[in-house]
C-alpha cells in the first residue's frame, strides 16, 4: 500500500508537468507537405507572444512590405482559426504595401490553452480578449499616426474587435469581416442553451462540451466541404496545417466558451453608440454560421458604419474564390487608404459601387 501511495506521489508532477506542457503557447510551426507557396509564411514573418497581467498568454504574428508601410492592419480571427490560415491574405496585403499583424484568440491556434485537452475551445470569458487587443495595439504595434491603422475582425473575432472599440481602441477604422453576433448552428434553441451553458460555467462545468460536439478529427470537414467558401484549395489549408501540427487542432468549443460569446454580445450591444470610429461591415450572403440579422441591427445602431454585401459569397470570405476575394482585398485596401469614414449606414451588393 505504501509502494502505491509513493507511485501516485510521484507521479503528480509528471501530471502537473504534462498540463502544463498541454496548455503553454507554440511559436513556430512546420509547414504542410506540398503546401503551394502563396499559403506559407510571408518573407520576413515573425512570431510573438502578448500577455496581461494574469490574462493567457496570447500568440502573434507579423509581416511587413519590402518598402515602408503605408499602413497598418491587426487580424483577429474567428474561432477554430490559426495564423497560418491567413498566410496567403497577409501576403497580398504585404504586397499592396500594408504591415500585417495577427493576433490568435485566446486558447486557440499557438496561444495558451485553459484546458489540458488542446483542440477544445474553452474560455471563462472573451474580456482577456479585448484587454489583448488594446494591449496589441498600444504597446506592440504603437500606432504613430502617420499611416492609418486598421483592426479587421473575423467571425466572432469581429465581437472583440467591436466590444475593443468600446472599451478604448484607438484605431482609423474597424472592418468586421462575416461578423458574428449570434451562432446560426446551435444544438438546440438559443435561450435554453445560453441557459445552459452559463449554468454549467457556475458549476465548473463549463469546461464540458455539449454532447455531440466532439473534438478535432483526422477525416473531419475542411472548409469546402463545410460550406464555409467556395474554394475548395483555399478550404484545405486551415486543415492541411493542424494535420502538420497538433498544437493548432480545434474541435468544437466548451459550454463556458459559449456563455462568454453570448455576455460579450450582450455588452457590446449596449454600448454601440460609444463606438466612434467608422466600421465598415463585409457580409457573405451565403453565410451558414454567422446569422444576418444581427449584423444588420448592429450597423443600423453604430454611428458611422457602412455594411458591404457578397450575396454569393460564404462565411470565409478571406478564403473565397478569386471573383469575390478580390473585390473583398479591395474593399480592406480602400478601409486602409482612407482617413474619414461615411457618417450613414448603408448597403451595397458586391455588384455595385465601391463604399470608399
Amino acid at each position: 500500500m505504501r509502494r502505491r501511495l509513493l507511485a501516485v506521489l510521484l507521479a503528480l508532477p509528471l501530471v502537473a508537468c504534462g498540463d502544463e506542457a498541454a496548455r503553454a503557447p507554440f511559436a513556430d510551426s512546420r509547414p504542410p507537405p506540398s503546401l503551394a507557396e502563396r499559403f506559407q509564411p510571408p518573407p520576413g514573418w515573425a512570431w510573438g507572444y502578448v500577455r496581461v497581467g494574469d490574462g493567457p498568454v496570447q500568440r502573434y504574428g507579423v509581416s511587413a512590405p519590402r518598402r515602408a508601410p503605408r499602413g497598418q492592419l491587426l487580424i483577429l480571427p474567428g474561432y477554430g482559426e490559426s495564423a497560418e490560415g491567413w498566410f496567403e491574405t497577409a501576403r497580398d496585403l504585404n504586397a499592396r504595401g500594408y504591415t500585417v499583424w495577427i493576433l490568435e484568440r485566446q486558447g486557440q491556434g499557438g496561444s495558451e490553452r485553459a484546458s489540458r485537452w488542446r483542440d477544445l475551445g474553452h474560455v471563462a470569458s472573451f474580456s482577456p480578449d479585448v484587454t489583448a487587443t488594446r494591449a496589441m495595439a498600444k504597446a506592440v504595434i504603437r500606432p504613430t499616426g502617420r499611416v492609418p491603422f486598421v483592426v479587421l475582425g473575423h467571425g466572432d473575432g469581429g465581437l472583440v474587435a467591436l466590444r475593443a472599440l468600446e472599451e478604448g481602441l484607438q484605431a482609423d477604422r474597424a472592418i468586421l469581416s462575416s461578423a458574428s453576433f449570434d451562432v446560426a448552428d446551435l444544438p438546440r434553441p438559443k435561450a435554453q442553451f445560453v441557459r445552459l451553458a452559463r449554468w454549467a460555467r457556475g458549476l465548473k462545468l463549463g469546461f464540458l462540451r455539449y454532447p455531440g460536439q466532439g473534438g478535432w478529427k483526422r477525416d473531419g470537414l475542411d472548409g469546402f466541404t463545410a460550406r464555409l467558401t467556395h474554394d475548395r484549395t483555399r478550404g484545405a489549408v486551415q486543415p492541411a496545417w493542424a494535420l502538420a501540427n497538433p498544437d493548432l487542432r480545434m474541435g468544437a468549443p466548451s459550454l463556458a466558451w459559449y456563455a462568454a460569446f453570448y455576455d460579450a454580445v450582450d455588452a457590446t450591444g449596449r454600448d454601440l453608440k460609444r463606438v466612434a470610429t467608422p466600421v465598415l461591415m463585409l457580409d457573405a450572403g451565403e453565410d451558414i454560421k454567422a446569422l444576418a440579422a444581427p449584423r444588420t441591427a448592429v450597423c443600423a445602431a453604430l454611428p458611422r458604419c457602412t455594411a458591404v454585401d457578397f450575396p454569393t459569397a460564404r462565411h470565409a470570405l478571406h478564403l473565397e474564390a478569386d471573383p469575390v476575394r478580390d473585390r473583398w482585398l479591395k474593399a480592406v485596401d480602400d478601409a486602409l487608404r482612407a482617413r474619414r469614414g461615411p457618417t450613414t449606414s448603408q448597403a451595397l451588393n458586391d455588384e455595385g459601387p465601391d463604399a470608399f
